[in-house]
């Protein structure tokens, strides 16, 4: 020690010799903050270099220990000085970040010194943020090095980070393809309303779909909430579902061989009554788009005569290609499940994308197994057991009365109107069927590989034969078979295609930028958005909304299968035969009650009906003020 002392005393000596240096000599053990910033006294300071003065050699290895190297800048004005280089006088702390950077860094990968507002702060390279403990210096003595070690620890043990690194962790799994979606976010006038969304982002802000659907809903009730402030925080909890359900389904194929597929039901409100919602089998099915699902059936069962709650759900299981007993046991794994939570004053699902009569009777068959009673009470499937056959008619049947109606304001008729549909499910089938029937042109049908095309529009022979070669699970290719005039164009969409009204039939986002420019030069003027729930990216919706295209929502066009959905479960509906006609008729009813509510919201929250706008915003705002009425008088739940 007596060599540490000896150089200290040559130190302060050579300083008062030298007036045009100054030095800073710290005892053993003082802490060097790293929080404070250089001194104003020395502009150059930034760019002096780090210079280490060697040690002498000790003869002892605990005194070598204790002598650590002293940084010291300085620009070295002779060859004599240069082995005693002197620092200013001053705050002149944050010399020691770069030899932080060289040599902390590496041992504490997950670290990093950056400057916030002027000050050097040590940060989380995670969670990107710095704590009042993570301020000091590494490099002061062992008590500070503990205190240093000590603020490490206690932010790794955080929840924020430990969260953080997981993610971080998981997204850089090996043989795990990261998937990015990007999330098209538009502006909002009003902050309450920004603030609302703002908050799903942050909490869900994965779940694309979701989103989607949230940020349409938020921007129609801009103006409600502005007129009543109360409506925030109504909003907020209904974004919010009430019981989200994952779980795991496995099941055995024909082979014997063991496979599992991921479950999915979002019961997202009941505050009007018991829970209604499709299920949807398909391998694109996650959480979000069940979320989504959900969120736009509570709408959209808001909008129906009957008090209704909403949900939605189904499964990543894909039923094509797959035999009818790997179905079965597929359905009844997913039931033994399920089955837990629903009943007919709770929840009652329906049917979706690839869930049609046959899927509905196996999940019948092992619900009323495993609860131990029959109540004929899911929606949809066939006659001899349950509902009616009117269930999934009245979807498409009610799309094509919602298009006479808004024609209807326009003065105009559907007869002779050229119209697109796309895809070719039951709903596009019964699309094709009534628009026929009322004197329409369709001529486009569409599968996941392309669409087909017969210019002299389809009739009940030819309509007959496509849904024979749905049933089979054939391509349709094969209608050209005896249809030569007609024309199938592989992996196309049908939008290009000469028309007055668009049907899109087949799934969420199939109209992307491209397809709506596709839409206005094809002279489309309406387009009914009910057989897939919204078809429309924000994108797309922006260019069709410009160009004055009138956008008819789901949650309205397709309110009718809601309704008889509803009909059927009624104990007197049941005793009754509907002939065609009267189900026409009370079909018809319903859905222009529908549209006169839209339109009328629409109206008495400043948006005109000759706007393309109107029915979506309308039957937003309708929908939401029956939800948050019935969620102010049953308080907080």
């Amino acid at each position: 020690m007596n060599s540490t002392i000896d150089e200290i005393t040559l130190l302060r000596q050579s300083q008062a010799r030298s007036t045009s240096h100054r030095m800073v000599v710290r005892g053993i053990g003082e802490e060097i903050d790293l929080e404070t910033g250089p001194g104003d006294d020395d502009p150059s300071f930034s760019s002096t270099t780090l210079v280490g003065v060697p040690t002498q050699e000790s003869s002892a290895p605990q005194e070598q220990e204790d002598h650590k190297q002293l940084l010291l800048a300085s620009q070295v004005p002779s060859q004599g000085q240069q082995q005693l280089v002197k620092v200013p006088q001053g705050k002149r702390k944050k010399k020691v970040v770069k030899k932080w950077r060289e040599e902390w860094a590496d041992t504490y990968k997950w670290a990093y010194v950056d400057v916030h507002e002027g000050t050097t702060r040590i940060f989380c390279s995670v969670c990107r943020e710095y704590g009042r403990k993570h301020r000091r210096n590494p490099y002061g003595n062992e008590g500070s090095r503990n205190m240093q070690m000590s603020a490490l620890e206690e932010h790794n043990n955080s929840l924020l980070h430990k969260e953080a690194l997981r993610l971080q962790m998981a997204s850089k799994d090996k043989g795990l393809p990261v998937i990015e979606k990007s999330v098209y976010v538009k502006a909002l006038m009003l902050k309450s309303a920004s603030s609302v969304l703002e908050s799903v982002l942050r909490r869900d802000p994965h779940e694309v779909e979701f989103i989607q659907s949230v940020q349409e809903v938020v921007h129609s009730l801009e103006p409600v909430l502005v007129k009543n402030s109360q409506y925030v925080h109504i909003l907020e909890r209904l974004l919010e579902p009430e019981r989200a359900l994952i779980f795991r389904v496995p099941w055995v194929d024909d082979r014997g061989e063991t496979h599992v597929n991921r479950g999915f039901r979002v019961q997202f409100s009941q505050a009007l009554g018991p829970c209604r919602g499709g299920l949807r089998f398909h391998p694109s099915m996650n959480l979000s788009i069940a979320k989504f699902l959900g969120f736009e059936q509570t709408l959209r069962n808001a909008l129906s005569p009957f008090k209704l709650g909403g949900a939605g759900g189904g499964s990543d299981f894909d039923p094509m290609g797959k035999s009818e007993t790997e179905i079965m046991r597929f359905c009844q794994s997913f039931m033994d499940e399920l089955y837990k939570y629903l009943g007919p004053d709770e929840d009652l699902p329906s049917e979706d994308m690839g869930v049609g009569p046959r899927e509905m009777g196996y999940l019948f068959g092992q619900y009323r197994r495993l609860a131990g009673h029959f109540q004929g009470s899911f929606t949809g499937p066939r006659i001899f057991w349950s509902g009616s056959t009117l269930r999934t008619e009245a979807t498409g049947y009610g799309l094509v009365f919602f298009a006479r109606l808004i024609l209807a304001d326009m003065n105009k008729e559907l007869k002779g109107l050229r119209c697109v549909i796309s895809g070719a499910g039951k709903i596009a089938m019964h699309v094709l069927e009534k628009l026929f029937s009322c004197g329409a042109i369709p001529i486009t049908i569409s599968d996941s590989k392309g669409y087909l095309l017969d210019e002299d529009g389809f009739d009940f022979v030819k309509l007959s034969f496509l849904r024979d070669i749905k049933v089979q699970q054939k391509s349709l290719r094969d209608y050209l078979k005896s249809n030569p005039r007609a024309k199938y164009f592989e992996g196309a969409k049908p939008w290009s295609e000469q028309c007055d009204i668009a049907f899109p039939c087949a799934s969420q986002n199939e109209i992307d930028q491209p397809d709506a420019v596709a839409l206005i030069n094809s002279g489309c003027q309406i387009l009914i958005e009910a057989g897939s729930t919204m078809p429309c990216t924000p994108q797309a919706f922006d260019v069709l909304r410009k160009a004055n295209i009138l956008v008819a929502p789901a949650k309205t066009a397709s309110a009718g299968g809601v309704a008889v959905g509803e009909l059927e479960l009624s104990h007197e509906c049941n005793l009754m035969q509907w002939s065609p006609e009267d189900f026409e008729a009370k079909l018809q009813e319903m859905m222009k009650q529908i549209h006169e509510k839209s339109l009328k919201a629409a109206s008495e929250y400043g948006c005109m009906k000759d706007s393309p706008e109107a029915l979506v915003h309308g039957g937003n705002i309708c929908a939401f003020l029956n939800l948050a009425h019935a969620l102010i008088d049953q308080g907080c739940v």
